[in-house]
């Protein structure tokens, strides 16, 4: 299984880079973020990927989220699941092969911090709930914390500044944790201290690789242990991140 995510900073400008990407890496999920449209404008287009099931959750130019469905691995269209806690239309989940995949936009904090904690301790209680259950989970997508100090440029570095502040980052650790969920950008790059997935949009940062990490795949012990790869497309798009894909081993029958 190959699964994608990305915040694409708005869904009507980046379609046709969507849908070359699509194209190209064949993702069997596809979660896309901050796509800034509500359902009924989002182009015609993207709206139903060939050979998808699409659904899409937002609100006219800001924030919500996409998850869309290879056919392939889904034979009937998903049920798609919104938490209690989803507000701002930022989360979309579903069973796809009997893994639990979410598509997630956290909120950046900076008009409304206390929002953002919120949310993330919602999001940790629903990470130990589904642990509970025995559920294979990923959770995707645009989280807004760099993880550690390594996950920022050294010029970028200030633990002030939201998506860098300890008490974000210790939110993060208990959703690991707690959640039994992998970091699988970083375990599958350990050594890597220049893995990012967004870049502020001047003084060439994205080309100089001047960022931050905040998108990622949180992945459940045994699908993390059959995770191949998980890459950071740093050349792909216009986007200020960068699309993240992860590879998975075939799972064994039941």
């Amino acid at each position: 299984m190959k699964i994608a995510t990305w915040n694409v900073n708005g869904i009507r400008a980046r379609q046709e880079e969507v849908l070359a990407f699509v194209e190209r890496e064949a993702p069997d999920v596809l979660c896309l973020q901050e796509i800034k449209a509500a359902p009924d404008h989002i182009p015609k287009t993207i709206a139903e990927l060939p050979g998808y099931w699409c659904a899409w959750h937002g609100t006219k130019g800001y924030s919500g989220v996409g998850l869309h469905v290879r056919k392939d691995i889904a034979p009937d269209r998903p049920i798609i699941i919104h938490p209690d806690f989803d507000y701002e239309t930022r989360f979309a989940a579903a069973i796809v092969d009997g893994i639990l995949i979410a598509s997630i936009y956290v909120p950046n904090g900076g008009k409304d911090f206390a929002a953002k904690v919120r949310f993330l301790e919602a999001m940790a209680a629903y990470a130990i709930a589904q642990r509970a259950t025995r559920t294979p989970v990923v959770l995707c997508g645009d989280l807004n914390i760099a993880r550690t100090e390594r996950d920022v440029h050294p010029k970028e570095r200030d633990s002030r500044l939201i998506g860098q502040r300890p008490d974000e980052r210790a939110l993060f650790e208990r959703i690991l944790d707690e959640g039994g969920l992998h970091d699988l950008g970083r375990e599958r790059d350990p050594d890597n201290d220049a893995l990012f997935t967004w870049w502020a949009p001047w003084r060439n940062m994205r080309q100089r690789n001047i960022g931050w990490r905040l998108d990622y795949l949180l992945a459940s012990g045994d699908l993390a242990a059959a995770a191949e790869s998980c890459v950071s497309l740093r050349e792909v798009g216009t986007s200020d991140h960068a699309p993240v894909v992860a590879s998975f081993r075939p799972r064994p029958a039941p």
